[in-house]
């Protein structure tokens, strides 16, 4: 004779829901994606001006040409002095050093010099003599319009 199951305890396996309740949804909602596009266009609005400005200075205004867009590096001396080299602040040693490694890598290597308004004619003379020392060829300084003052060819 076979066994039978105690009424306690018996587990149930029947299904409670039918299996049509399961559909295709046809539609995209729009409204995350549109919240998600809406905070990279604030998040680039505030943050290009700071991208592009770099270190504050106070730039002397001036007419020249404009500036190439081929391979350059900035140069920046702010208004304590300090020497910049594409916003990284470095000492005399390291900017020497920096610029003439580049300089060997690429020789039609361009170097923008941007000076504040207020600093000592010295220190933009100690960052050109920086330049010749590394055998730079093209340099450029850099004024308020966004223009170079000087010729591209360093003589």
């Amino acid at each position: 004779m076979a066994k039978r199951l105690p009424k306690r305890g018996w587990i149930s396996m029947a299904r409670n829901t039918t299996l049509n309740s399961v559909r295709t949804i046809n539609e995209i909602n729009l409204t995350p994606m549109m919240d998600l596009t809406f905070i990279l266009l604030i998040t680039f609005i505030i943050t290009f001006p700071l991208i592009e400005q770099g270190v504050p200075v106070n730039l002397p205004t001036g007419e020249g040409d404009s500036i190439g867009t081929e391979e350059s590096l900035m140069i920046t001396v702010d208004k304590e002095g300090g020497l910049h080299l594409d916003q990284e602040q470095l000492e005399r040693s390291e900017l020497a050093l920096r610029v003439k490694l580049a300089g060997q890598a690429n020789p039609d290597l361009t170097i923008l010099v941007r000076a504040d308004e207020d600093i000592r004619y010295g220190k933009v003379v100690d960052v050109i003599q920086i330049l010749r020392a590394a055998n730079i060829s093209k340099m450029a300084l850099v004024n308020q319009s966004g223009k170079t003052v000087s010729g591209e060819e360093a003589r």
